[in-house]
């Protein structure tokens, strides 16, 4: 059986910086060098929230080599490399591959609503074609694609299937996952206000959005949980608990661009159809990253 490293922690999904609607490979650097000062565990590079869906095959693997090249191996970078085709999901898993990254991000295919079995199949031809460890990753709230436990259970006899990204919010389906699927399968929090909810029932990380923000003060509240100070994780959980309601207040990344502009970090610019935070929720971000000491 093929051996990869375990992939747990705070991973960031991090936010692709635009500038004049180009991406801006100086600032994704900079955003990689930060992330990693400040502690984090990983970064997801072209997930969501790198707006994967507003980028073309050349940028969205240019922003993947990029980010590889200012990790210089220091943490694993995830890429995302989903599709609702399988043909393009396998093109981007060898694009992404070739472009050094150490672990694979896929989520259910969306929009075309496959059959469970379809969905068995396109994710065991994604691993079957790389060497790469690969995290399957469920939304249904954005894909109206669900992945159910059954079939995840099926997937996890594959051996570099070595996680998923659960992003149901539910607590029951979590535990039902972790209850069944080998522990060398991990699964990680895909939504911030449930990552310590989910570590206390098994999960072994989070793909945070939060992170892009506040980078110290997510990667600590998983550092807390695994050393056994619940009491501390449990107060980065309730600290954190307005900064990331208010980061989807709006549709994401707008608000947390909005956020790292805030710290001088990344201009505020997305890509049509996403349109910059409004300035009331930057009124209120301002406010509360104040009162985090963020600012």
């Amino acid at each position: 059986m093929a051996k990869h490293a375990t992939i747990e922690g705070c991973l960031t999904a991090l936010v692709t910086p635009f500038r004049d609607g180009k991406v801006d490979f100086d600032g994704v650097a900079r955003l990689v060098e930060w992330q990693i000062e400040q502690g984090v565990d990983g970064i997801v590079s072209v997930g969501t929230t790198g707006e994967s869906a507003t980028l073309d095959v050349e940028d969205h693997v240019a922003v993947i080599a990029a980010t590889v090249k200012a990790a210089r191996g220091r943490v694993p970078v995830i890429a995302g490399a989903g599709g609702n085709s399988t043909s393009e999901a396998l093109e981007l898993t060898r694009a992404s591959e070739a472009a050094g990254a150490n672990a694979l991000l896929h989520v259910t295919p969306y929009y075309n609503r496959p059959s469970q079995e379809g969905l068995f199949r396109h994710f065991e031809a994604v691993a079957r074609v790389t060497r790469l460890p690969v995290i399957l990753y469920n939304v249904p709230s954005r894909t109206a694609c669900d992945l159910l436990t059954e079939t995840v259970v099926r997937l996890a006899e594959i051996d570099n299937v070595v996680g998923i990204k659960d992003a149901t919010g539910s607590l029951p389906r979590a535990s039902e996952l972790i209850a069944r699927i080998p522990e060398r399968v991990v699964v990680l929090s895909g939504d911030d206000s449930t990552a310590f909810p989910l570590y206390a029932i098994g999960a072994r990380g989070v793909i945070s959005v939060v992170s892009n923000v506040a980078p110290r003060a997510m990667s600590d509240m998983w550092d807390a949980v695994k050393a056994g100070d619940w009491a501390r994780g449990r107060q980065r959980h309730y600290e954190l608990r307005v900064l990331s309601q208010l980061l989807f207040a709006e549709p994401s990344p707008a608000p947390t661009k909005a956020a790292l502009a805030l710290l001088g970090r990344c201009p505020v610019d997305v890509r049509l159809p996403l349109v910059p935070a409004t300035q009331g929720l930057v009124d209120q971000l301002r406010t509360e990253m104040r009162a985090q000491g963020l600012l």
